[in-house]
């Protein structure tokens, strides 16, 4: 008996750190896993509501994007921008990318085209970096960025 209720008083004792350690834990995440986030970020974009896009943004996240030259730095400006970016009816789709994982951030970077409402495209340069929330228990993006292929592609006979 005097055994078992030292047990339980040493075990009552280590639950704090169990739960730190649950925070600090690596979540388990694929190459597929971490693709898929431009998918479900694609699919916020394509509903026109802005609100949606900026949710998956960590509060702390910067936004450097392909057709503006402001930062965006708050879920005001984010929202601002992709209110804008939306009224041209977007659709991304991933042209070639590479990903690399660690324990809480995930990199996701490559090249992507935008095709719009009216017909037009632009092909971008990007770069998501996301950092998991053990809170949400979800990725956040930590920093987006988006640059306009500087030069069209130049074909020789």
């Amino acid at each position: 008996m005097k055994y078992a209720l030292s047990l339980i008083i040493a075990t009552a004792a280590l639950l704090p750190f169990t739960a730190q350690a649950a925070d600090d834990a690596c979540p388990s995440s694929s190459e597929d896993d971490i693709a898929a986030l431009f998918t479900q970020w694609n699919e916020d974009l394509r509903s026109g509501d802005p609100k949606r896009v900026v949710q998956r943004y960590a509060t702390d996240s910067l936004l450097l994007p392909t057709l503006s030259n402001t930062p965006r730095e708050t879920a005001a400006g984010k929202e601002d921008y992709f209110s804008h970016f939306m009224t041209k009816r977007p659709d991304g789709r991933i042209d070639s990318r590479m990903i690399r994982i660690d324990c809480r951030t995930a990199l996701d970077t490559g090249l992507y085209t935008f095709r719009f409402g009216d017909g037009s495209a632009v092909q971008a340069r990007y770069t998501f970096t996301y950092r998991w929330d053990p809170q949400q228990a979800r990725w956040l993006i930590s920093s987006h960025h988006s640059s306009a292929m500087p030069e069209r592609a130049v074909t020789t006979p």
